[in-house]
């Protein structure tokens, strides 16, 4: 019986493990405040708030943005709403769908103008700059173009050839606390090299490592 609870309890503990893995963000990767949009009518949005939350802030991949974002004069912000549709990536950075907010509803991130053939939808580079506009009804525009924004804008972690050149500088390195390590194993092997292969261009899991 107590070898069962045990199990039963490591268990839990893992899956709550992999979904702080999960609803971790993911901006902001140079810690240079890379992790604001404005909108017109309510100020700023910061997509990597510090509060200890796994579920706060906001996470991309190659599907979607999920977690809470937040604004000082409208509240939180859910990117990714149960049951409600969510904000989704293409795969090329092209996002669309709605996020959700309780004080002023729905945002949507791939608006249409019509009579207008311009698109203004919200997407992401490779390097992971957000770019474009989201609109919402109650609200109005939100900025991403960091060109208005006094220089600031939203980036995303993104595994490039700059990751890769420290990937390099650790090959088969062994100890504590290297970078390269991506399976804790104490040395820099093809199992780390078959990981990384794996983000390769794609967009970086929480507190990547390698991360420039």
């Amino acid at each position: 019986m107590y070898s069962t609870k045990l199990q039963l309890a490591i268990s839990v503990m893992a899956i709550l493990s992999l979904a702080s893995i999960v609803y971790a963000e993911n901006i902001d990767p140079n810690e240079d405040g890379s992790q604001y949009a404005y909108g017109e009518n309510v100020g700023w949005l910061n997509f990597e708030p510090n509060v200890p939350d796994p579920n706060v802030g906001a996470t991309v991949t190659s599907e979607k943005l999920t977690g809470f974002i937040w604004a000082e004069n409208i509240g939180w912000i859910n990117l990714w709403p149960e049951n409600y549709g969510g904000v989704t990536n293409d795969g090329s950075g092209n996002l669309s769908g709605y996020a959700w907010s309780e004080n002023v509803g729905w945002i949507n991130f791939c608006p249409d103008v019509p009579g207008d053939s311009n698109h203004y939808g919200v997407t992401i580079d490779h390097d992971g700059n957000f770019d474009g506009w989201a609109w919402g009804e109650n609200i109005g525009w939100t900025n991403f173009q960091s060109a208005d924004l006094y220089g600031h804008n939203v980036k995303a972690c993104k595994v490039k050839f700059e990751d890769l050149g420290s990937f390099v500088d650790d090959w088969l390195k062994t100890g504590s606390y290297i970078p390269a390590d991506l399976d804790d194993s104490n040395d820099v092997d093809f199992i780390d090299y078959s990981i990384f292969a794996g983000y390769w261009l794609d967009y970086c899991p929480d507190d990547w490592p390698l991360k420039n």
